[in-house]
């Protein structure tokens, strides 16, 4: 592996330093907080061989909580696509006693530590908890499932989608909807060929950076969910997991996978944007 040495850095140091200031705060703090530790794990984890990387990343816990991670997150995300946008929807459409309450109230998942979060939502989903208890006789179990691995992703994701979704929705016109009533257009024509179409950008940028948020959730998480392998354990919980237990290759080797497959996600995501912008 060839490694920078500070003649090879030397050309960008003074390329950067021709730049005007804004620039070269942008390039700092980037390389500082963004490259520099995404390439650490990387190279730390490219010290193992080859085939212990594989064993690590393959190993059948492993297989078993990038599942849960991803297609939970997944769920999560697809989920506050649709009910996100019909909150933004709400907000800024109709008007209602304590409209003002409830669009703060949208921003809590921001502000609460996410250990607060998992706490509430373990209580109240508990056996006998506000909302656990109404489902316990239904055999609906929240609490320390990977159903409740969903809730927590749904919670702290959820405005991510609203808050990306609502100023589009807030510079669109009525009168482009009217003008399609006018002409014959029921509801959903009107919703799927008017409103749709300029919403679906920013409807799938709110939905990839819930999916982001909820893949690398740990803190509600680790105290709603059982963290059972095999059931309803996640790949960051694996993670500290195995920093505990001292074994930083295998943590260093799952925290590359998962950044290399969040990576592919969003890249996916970004293509679907595209298109939608394309033929929107």
């Amino acid at each position: 592996m060839t490694y920078l040495d500070s003649a090879s850095l030397q050309p960008f140091w003074q390329r950067l330093r021709h730049l005007s200031w804004p620039w070269r705060i942008t390039w700092i703090y980037l390389i500082f907080f963004l490259l520099l530790p995404i390439v650490a794990l990387v190279v730390r984890a490219s010290t193992l061989d080859a085939s212990e990387i594989w064993r690590i990343a393959t190993d059948p816990v492993a297989l078993s909580t990038y599942n849960v991670t991803f297609l939970t997150a997944l769920a999560a995300a697809s989920l506050n696509g649709l009910v996100g946008l019909m909150v933004a929807w709400v907000l800024v459409r109709y008007e209602f006693p304590g409209k003002r309450y409830l669009d703060a109230i949208i921003d809590l998942p921001f502000a609460m530590p996410t250990a607060v979060a998992g706490l509430t939502l373990a209580t109240i989903y508990s056996s006998n908890g506000w909302i656990g208890s109404l489902l316990d006789p239904l055999g609906i179990k929240v609490s320390f499932t990977r159903l409740g691995v969903l809730v927590a992703m749904v919670y702290i994701s959820l405005p991510f989608v609203v808050r990306t979704v609502q100023p589009v929705l807030q510079e669109m016109e009525a009168e482009i909807e009217e003008a399609a009533w006018s002409l014959g257009a029921s509801d959903w024509q009107t919703f799927r060929r008017v409103i749709l179409p300029p919403l679906l950008p920013a409807l799938l940028t709110g939905v990839a950076m819930g999916f982001s948020r909820a893949v690398g959730e740990y803190g509600s998480v680790v105290i709603i969910a059982g963290n059972i392998p095999f059931q309803d354990l996640i790949a960051p919980v694996l993670i500290f997991q195995r920093l505990e237990q001292f074994d930083y290759a295998g943590a260093t080797v799952i925290g590359t996978v998962l950044l290399l497959i969040s990576l592919l996600s969003l890249l996916l995501i970004n293509v679907l944007q595209s298109l939608g912008k394309r033929y929107g």
